[in-house]
């Protein structure tokens, strides 16, 4: 599988970009804003839903439009059948999609057909940064390997942010009036739909993490040696999930204890959206002990052992992009990544100059493209 041509409208600093690509490695060359990270951010976008980059879709579309429009023709792995992937991104509003120009639906009923890893600086970030970064890795994990896995995580982010609003009311509010009643009601409602989204979430995450594990351990001794040892834990922070078909029951019990508290702070205290991935190094927490280059070499092994399990998958090498990461990383991990790389079937690389792309033949027969070109090309079109 690998996409044969792009086409981004509005999209972060680009009016319009028409880029056509081939299997192989294609390498984005140019300084530092002029948008090659932006082109490979759309097709991530496309692929899982989401960007490493932005936490909400606004900031994707170009300032002074309302929204933004990212398409690709993808190519099967041996039947040459290219399928159209169209997706809509609005600056306030659900984004839309459409497959072969057919009926609009949501974007997050394509997500998880294009199977893709993004290698990027903020992988190191996975180990030692605060806990939302390591989400937001299995949200877009989970998105490719979990079908509707999107839905459920769209759902539940509806129904959070309605039971804190409620919350917040509750807080606001003086003595028992009717108000008060209802949004008292309606807390009960939010607070089901919470429990129930929030331990499907949950327990498709802790599944993929149960995948994850042994790929990630056997990476890492082939990244750093049998000596490492590397572990994978989910941290959930509702403990009940692990008492089976008691879990809702135990869970609404714990709410109800946490109820004074959840008003007064106007959040919601508990659920997947205070979970953490546990990142283990030789026994101890890699956030706390491990290197540099140690949390380099994790960071590594997680996105690579997703490769492994979305090959499993789809049945064909995932696309691969590799986003100003050679510039990041010391020699022993950048030989590492290159040999991943150039057995793949489509890799997109982009680099901020000639001289950062590895010149040890590895790319040889890379096709290079000028983004400044590219632009300027794209520019002319419009005009």
């Amino acid at each position: 599988m690998f996409i044969s041509r792009l086409a981004l409208d509005h999209f972060r600093s680009w009016d319009h970009c028409l880029l056509d690509l081939t299997p192989g490695v294609t390498i984005l060359q140019g300084a530092n804003g002029l948008g090659k990270t932006n082109i490979v951010e759309a097709i991530e976008f496309l692929a899982t839903g989401s960007s490493h980059r932005a936490s909400s879709s606004a900031p994707l579309v170009e300032r002074g439009f309302d929204k933004a429009t990212i398409r690709a023709n993808v190519n099967g792995e041996t039947s040459g059948h290219v399928t159209t992937y169209e997706a809509t991104i609005r600056a306030k509003g659900a984004n839309r999609a459409r497959v072969n120009g057919g009926p609009s639906t949501y974007l997050r009923d394509i997500v998880g057909d294009i199977p893709l890893v993004a290698f990027t600086p903020d992988d190191q970030r996975l180990v030692s940064a605060d806990p939302a970064s390591r989400r937001q890795f299995l949200n877009q994990t989970a998105s490719l390997l979990v079908r509707g896995y999107a839905d459920t995580l769209q759902r539940f982010s509806h129904v959070a942010k309605q039971r804190a609003a409620l919350l917040k009311q509750l807080g606001a509010a003086d003595g028992f009036d009717a108000a008060r009643d209802a949004a008292l009601s309606g807390l009960e409602i939010w607070t089901g739909q919470y429990i129930d989204l929030g331990l499907q979430l949950t327990r498709d995450r802790m599944a993929v993490v149960d995948r994850l594990r042994a790929p990630f351990r056997e990476l890492v001794h082939e990244l750093a040696g049998a000596g490492e040892d590397a572990t994978l834990d989910y941290e959930p922070s509702f403990d009940e999930i692990m008492q089976g078909d008691d879990a809702p029951r135990l869970i609404s019990e714990h709410f109800r204890r946490l109820y004074a508290g959840e008003v007064a702070r106007g959040r919601n205290l508990i659920g997947p959206q205070r979970d953490d991935l546990l990142i283990g190094l030789n026994g101890f927490p890699a956030r706390e002990f491990a290197s540099n280059g140690e949390m380099w070499t994790l960071g590594l092994a997680l996105k690579m052992a997703v490769y492994r399990l979305l090959e499993e998958r789809f049945g064909t090498q995932p696309i691969v992009i590799l986003d100003d990461v050679f510039a990041q990383l010391d020699e022993t991990r950048r030989a590492q990544i290159l040999r991943f790389a150039a057995a793949q079937r489509q890799v997109l690389i982009t680099v901020a100059a000639a001289g950062d792309i590895p010149d040890d033949g590895t790319f040889a027969g890379a096709r290079i493209v000028d983004v400044a070109a590219l632009r300027a090309r794209n520019d002319e079109e419009i005009l």
